[in-house]
């Protein structure tokens, strides 16, 4: 058994009850079945060939005619039963599914695309649907119902039973049998819907770039592209799965015939009474349903398995051991130290990200990363947050290996303000305060003042109270940047990490940006990844960056008449 079909079986645990509950109703509609077909039986028998009046046998009618809804009944409860077990199912592993990947940190989820994950979370829990309601029940009622109704067949007519019970495994044999390529296909379609979904989301996330920039159309014909594949190996996964239902269909409907002629000889010949062969007769197709049944519901499986590979990959997924215990113990100057030491950085798929940078920025300093779009600047930060440990290297803080310290204590002495900051559906006091919650209304309001936000602020209907959507919506780019600003002055942390604050803003909120950015250097550290060149002019020192290395650094001036590559990113050539 592969390790995705074990994994899912361990689910069952979530909701046995539930299945436990569903294969008693329907092992319970198989027997009633059984006396259903021997009162049928026995009453065509009685009035065809025994010469008994049609009135003496309305007892065993009315006893007829009330299974008929208990069975129904039964046959509906079951499938409530298999539903509500896939729902809890589903339920538990979505929250598992979130706590795994909290429990796993920004780390491992820095190196993980986050459409991918989305996809899996959504699509993949939702395609376990099928297997617990339908082919878990199914696997159930093969194992069970062939077994149950051979007791009532095989005292009447062994011979039959024989036969039955030497034709069955043929119908499972060439299920696996031909299921085997229809598996691998559909691992393969879940791994392309895994992608689409993951470059889907990357496009979304980048509509208003690509419209700008004019590429919105090619992408829009990649899409296209993209979604015709993956209808071709849809289509492909089900032609697989279409001819494993016409060859279970093929050899039920064999040893159904098979059973039919000999007990239609044997009839002839006088060898066997019409009341075993009419009720063997009535019960042989209902023999095969089950496995019929398992045959439609094998393509449950099938996808199931594919959703089960991506979803093991996050719950076998170990996370970082690079992160530390250690607290981390910050100097007593302003602002902290930060060195690395020939660090390296490649992405899972070999890609370089860093290669062997080595630099110091000095505690108080105010440094600036530039560079071409893809040489590393985010990948630096990412390292200097703690989210992604170094190849080769070592990144060090106050002289402290920073690979040995808690995340959690490290995170307290640092401030992060990133391109896109997000606020929360919730009031703008609590968007601040997510830089230190346990603030008082005067300090947000003296940290807003400090980020040249209290103006605006003070001219919303409810000021500090008012709500923000989901976003930031209702706020401007540059209102909510200097909002993200406002939470790095509440933090009041050592080392403020920036993300090109002025990005994409008016000249009016780029100055209040800058002027508020200027005052939060003050007594800190500061390392800005710079866009916009125009914005570093006042850094200290500039790292300019290519291809993961460090070629340069020093001030603007220094930069400028070198004539290097910080140079001709100034003229717009590089």
């Amino acid at each position: 058994m592969k390790a995705e079909e074990r994994w899912l079986r361990d689910q069952r645990r979530h909701a046995r009850p539930w299945l436990a509950l569903s294969a008693l109703a329907a092992w319970s509609s198989v027997l009633l079945l059984g006396i259903q077909a021997w009162l049928l039986a026995d009453t065509v028998d009685a009035v065809v060939f025994q010469g008994a009046s049609a009135e003496s046998q309305w007892p065993l009618l009315a006893w007829l005619l009330a299974l008929i809804p208990l069975r129904a009944a039964l046959n509906w409860g079951a499938g409530q039963a298999a539903s509500r077990a896939a729902v809890e199912v589903k339920q538990r592993l979505r929250s598992e599914f979130l706590q795994r990947v909290r429990q796993l940190g920004p780390a491992w989820l820095a190196g993980r695309n986050q459409g991918a994950l989305v996809t899996t979370l959504a699509d993949g829990i939702e395609a376990l649907d099928g297997y617990y309601s339908r082919y878990l029940p199914a696997s159930f009622q093969v194992a069970a119902a062939p077994l149950t109704l051979l007791l009532f067949i095989a005292p009447r007519d062994w011979l039959s039973g024989l036969i039955l019970l030497l034709t069955a495994p043929l119908v499972p044999f060439f299920m696996i049998l031909i299921g085997k390529g229809a598996e691998r296909r559909n691992q393969r379609q879940w791994r392309q819907l895994t992608r689409m979904g993951a470059r889907f989301l990357d496009l979304v996330r980048g509509l208003a770039t690509l419209k700008l920039l004019g590429a919105s159309q090619d992408e829009a014909k990649t899409v296209a592209a993209s979604a015709e594949a993956y209808r071709r190996h849809t289509l492909s996964v089900l032609r697989v799965a279409f001819l494993s239902s016409f060859t279970l269909e093929f050899f039920a409907t064999v040893s159904i015939a098979v059973v039919a002629v000999i007990i239609g000889f044997r009839l002839y010949w006088g060898e066997m009474a019409f009341l075993d062969g009419f009720f063997v007769l009535l019960l042989a197709p209902e023999f095969f349903a089950p496995l019929r049944n398992l045959g439609s519901a094998y393509h449950d499986r099938m996808e199931a398995l594919g959703a089960g590979e991506q979803l093991l990959e996050v719950f076998q997924a170990e996370a970082p051991h690079a992160s530390g215990e250690g607290a981390f113990q910050p100097g007593k100057g302003p602002g902290i130290g930060v060195r690395l030491q020939q660090v390296s950085f490649h992405w899972p798929d070999g890609t370089p990200a860093l290669r062997e940078v080595s630099l110091e920025i000095e505690p108080g300093e105010r440094a600036a990363v530039v560079g071409p779009s893809g040489a590393g600047k985010s990948t630096l930060f990412n390292l200097l947050l703690g989210f992604l440990q170094p190849t080769s290297g070592r990144v060090l803080v106050e002289g402290q290996p920073l690979s040995e310290l808690d995340p959690a204590s490290w995170h307290k002495h640092l401030a992060w303000v990133p391109q896109s900051p997000h606020l929360f559906h919730a009031s703008v006091l609590d968007n601040i305060r997510l830089g230190d919650p346990d603030a008082s209304r005067e300090a947000v309001m003296e940290a807003a003042r400090r980020a040249r936000c209290l103006d605006f602020i003070r001219a919303l209907p409810r000021g500090l109270d008012t709500l923000v959507g989901e976003g930031g919506r209702g706020l401007s780019g540059g209102q909510r940047q200097r909002i993200a600003l406002a939470r790095a002055f509440l933090r009041d942390a050592p080392l403020v990490l920036l993300d090109e604050p002025t990005a994409h803003l008016d000249l009016e909120s780029e100055a209040l940006i800058q002027q508020a950015v200027d005052e939060l250097a003050q007594g800190r550290t500061l390392i800005t990844i710079a866009h916009r060149l125009q914005t570093v002019r006042s850094a200290g020192r500039i790292l300019v960056l290519e291809q993961g290395r460090l070629v340069e650094q020093g001030n603007h001036e220094t930069l400028q008449r070198a004539g290097g590559l910080y140079a001709r990113l100034l003229e717009g050539v590089a």
